[in-house]
């Protein structure tokens, strides 16, 4: 009688007379020195991304280190195949964060702590809700068009962003819930949609733009917002949303820094584009117009919401706008700030930064 070791003898001697062969492992250990001792520490942490190629060759969806076939069709035409395009510091790091940090607007937010607010208050409550359900669709949607561009030997990049469109489909997902929630509902979209969060984001058509725009500006300019949201919150649940959107949001804004410095120190023929891009977001940071930033100075439904909330009531909006206008301050502070942190605080000292917000900075200091 056959045993089980006799079948697996025959099997094994025709699957080989058939051309099966174990060569492969070999490769894996003749490519990758080393391969076949455990790493005491995540092997993630210890690839060695410094002598990545500046320009990819790599149009196959081949990932990064895999032992490349003849013959495949190069069908993947990446619009961004140069390292120095989409490149940034300690992107692993960010990405690990991001992954040991998701939450759940269904079992992490105390919605049980929701009580029936003054009509004014709930109001204020729901549009500003719908302020930030818009902005955060925008946040997810214009960096996410940019992922399958970009070459998988670049893949850090491609995870980081994977991981904001994430986060901020959960943002937009939790204010429209708190939106709806407490006996309110959806209010009036803000007047522009495609340039929501500092200069014509949705229209960047290269990496950088996009990031210094979007990172750099506008979600700067919301992680002040969602930093200072207890100020605005009226429950616990309202107090958890902004405290674990602002823990997302500085991600976001670290990598726009991070990708900034990158670019400042290793492509400096490129500081003036950059320049040009933070003209035109610091205009719309400045103005407020189409209403992208609440704290700017012009008037627009959220700015008037924010200070129903931040008075406690729409007959102390007055005192409201005070305590909105020490947010704006802030906001320019923090804003400064990430120049200085990504090497393009120049423009601070040499007057091409915005002249209001470099008033709003000074009165500040």
């Amino acid at each position: 009688m056959a045993t089980l070791q006799d079948r697996t003898t025959v099997e094994m001697e025709q699957a080989l007379q058939n051309g099966f062969s174990l060569s492969w492992l070999q490769q894996i250990k003749d490519q990758v020195p080393g391969a076949d001792e455990e790493l005491a520490h995540d092997p993630t942490l210890a690839e060695n991304t410094s002598n990545l190629l500046d320009e990819s060759p790599n149009q196959t969806q081949r990932t990064r280190g895999a032992i490349a076939r003849e013959g495949v069709p190069q069908f993947s035409a990446y619009t961004f195949r140069d390292k120095k395009e989409v490149w940034g510091f300690n992107l692993t790091k960010l990405y690990q964060e991001a992954v040991s940090r998701q939450w759940s607007s269904a079992t992490d937010i105390p919605w049980e702590t929701l009580r029936p607010l003054p009509d004014d208050i709930e109001a204020a409550q729901c549009q500003l809700a719908t302020f930030f359900a818009q902005v955060e669709f925008v946040a997810a949607d214009v960096p996410g068009r940019f992922i399958s561009q970009m070459s998988p030997d670049y893949h850090e990049v491609r995870m980081f962003l994977l991981t904001q469109v994430m986060d901020e489909s959960r943002h937009m997902e939790v204010f429209r819930k708190r939106a709806l929630a407490n006996g309110g509902g959806l209010m009036r979209m803000i007047d522009s949609v495609s340039d929501v969060t500092g200069g014509s984001t949705d229209n960047a058509r290269e990496f950088t733009e996009m990031s210094s725009r979007l990172h750099i500006v506008g979600e700067g300019n919301v992680l002040t917002l969602f930093r200072l949201g207890e100020l605005m919150a009226y429950n616990d649940a309202e107090k958890a949303i902004y405290r674990r959107a602002a823990q997302d949001e500085a991600r976001h804004v670290a990598f726009g820094v991070l990708h900034a410095r990158y670019m400042n120190e290793c492509t400096p023929e490129r500081r003036e584009e950059i320049h040009a891009y933070l003209d035109e977001a610091e205009d719309r940071q400045a103005t407020g117009n189409g209403g992208e930033n609440p704290a700017a100075r012009s008037a627009n439904l959220t700015a008037e919401s924010l200070a129903i909330l931040l008075g406690g009531g729409a007959d102390k909006a007055e005192e409201g706008q005070k305590i909105l206008a020490a947010i704006r301050q802030r906001q320019v502070k923090e804003y400064f700030q990430r120049l200085k942190s990504c090497g393009f605080d120049d423009r601070i000292e040499n007057g091409r930064v915005n002249p209001a917000l470099l008033e709003v900075y000074q009165a500040a200091a």
